[in-house]
């Protein structure tokens, strides 16, 4: 009773308010890293504000145990720290989150974890950016500053979809963001709702531990093996952009995977007409890079099923009518956006929460609001946003401060000048 009376106490006194130097970073996830590390690097001071306890959180806290890169690691590094050359060309999960937290120790970034920012916006009268915030505990912040970096990202809230009767169904729900291992479901019968990329691998990794997965699979998608002759078919797909036409790049990835992987209508995978790089540069959806699920499908290990129309409580009755007994249901229906929640009275972004402005121009709003990790080029094109974004900043910073140059120049690692 003492604990729930002082939060309420701490919820109804005014907010602390926060003078910040630089930048406010919202989000501390490999988009923000590359801001703030770009940043520092400069000499510009900055704010970190991260929700979770840790960096990356979402690599941390909200992955299964068997992922690993999709695409060569040289493609998934930040900015001025290349991977270590001991690496594998597809770093481990756990490799991943060593080499984010050995980036973050090396350019000195210290994010104020546990700090959720529940509402940000723009100033007119003072210039200024107002970020209205709660800290673990409850107390109440307000963190006031020129510039705000949106770093959420596209993978910031779990989407679950709402199918009738899953309320009613008496076997477990998971998203997958609480999947780890497929161990615990061992001679179980799992419905995986959802065919990209986490679907496929945790079908396979469901095979792995002796579950019979069901996956749904309602909508076309692209498959595309994840190497020819050794090859990644990502880094040959770059290659060939760079010379030709995204439709004819789109074209030979078609044949690619039909040369290596076959006729996969067979298997009740079709797809889309529209091509697999085309999709996702216009729509963000990934093509799925198969890593071994299509071979299960073939031998049966994994049953591929349309869609679903409802639940009962012990079944889920499919698009086609039939009606399929499962013992547990895993949802790798994926996430979105979600700075609409927060982020007030700005055009910038659309209410799907991405900028409205496509790539490579998504990155600077107006009034002194910036936006990373949010071009649905994955780790590349953050990195690639993160370097302008502290180009600019640093360019402004530079000029503002060009009088009190003489003054002594700041340490970036503290960015709090004023506390009120």
């Amino acid at each position: 009773e003492e604990a729930a009376m002082v939060l309420r106490m701490q919820s109804l006194s005014p907010p602390r308010r926060v003078s910040v130097d630089g930048p406010i970073i919202v989000g501390a996830g490999p988009s923000g890293l590359a801001v703030a590390a770009s940043l520092g690097e400069e000499g510009m001071p900055f704010l970190m504000l991260e929700r979770e306890d840790c960096i990356a959180s979402l690599w941390q806290k909200r992955t299964y145990d068997r992922v690993k890169l999709h695409i060569p690691k040289h493609f998934c590094e930040l900015p001025r720290m290349p991977f270590p050359e001991s690496y594998p060309e597809y770093p481990t999960r756990r490799q991943f989150i060593d080499y984010l937290e050995s980036y973050a120790a090396r350019f000195d970034i210290k994010p104020e974890f546990n700090t959720t920012v529940l509402s940000a916006h723009y100033d007119n009268t003072s210039g200024l950016w107002h970020a209205q915030a709660t800290r673990a505990g409850g107390a109440q912040m307000e963190y006031i500053g020129r510039w705000l970096v949106v770093a959420t990202g596209e993978n910031a809230v779990n989407v679950v979809p709402d199918i009738p009767g899953l309320g009613g169904f008496c076997g477990e729900v998971t998203h997958v963001s609480h999947y780890k291992s497929g161990e615990p479901y061992s001679g179980k019968r799992v419905l995986v709702v959802g065919c990209g990329n986490s679907g496929m691998e945790v079908s396979l990794d469901l095979c792995d531990h002796g579950a019979h997965p069901f996956m749904v699979v309602r909508d076309a998608m692209h498959v595309i093996p994840r190497e020819v002759l050794g090859k990644s078919t990502f880094e040959l797909a770059m290659l060939l952009m760079a010379w030709l036409p995204l439709w004819i790049v789109d074209k030979i990835m078609i044949f690619l995977a039909w040369l290596v992987l076959g006729d996969l209508d067979k298997l009740g995978i079709h797809r889309p007409a529209v091509g697999p790089l085309t999709l996702k540069h216009t729509q963000g959806r990934a093509p799925v890079l198969d890593t071994g699920a299509l071979a299960r499908i073939r031998c049966g290990q994994i049953t591929v099923v349309p869609g679903i129309t409802r639940f009962t409580n012990s079944d889920a009755v499919l698009s086609d009518g039939t009606a399929v007994h499962v013992d547990a249901v895993i949802l790798a229906t994926g996430y979105r956006s979600n700075v609409p929640q927060w982020l007030r009275a700005t055009d910038f972004f659309g209410k799907d929460g991405y900028p409205k402005t496509e790539f490579p121009n998504g990155w600077k709003g107006q009034f002194g609001l910036y936006s990373v990790g949010f071009a649905r080029r994955g780790i590349s094109g953050a990195s690639a946003d993160a370097v302008r974004i502290a180009k600019d900043l640093c360019q402004l910073w530079k000029e503002e401060s060009r009088p009190a140059k003489k003054a002594g120049r700041p340490c970036y690692r503290r960015s709090i000048s004023v506390v009120f």
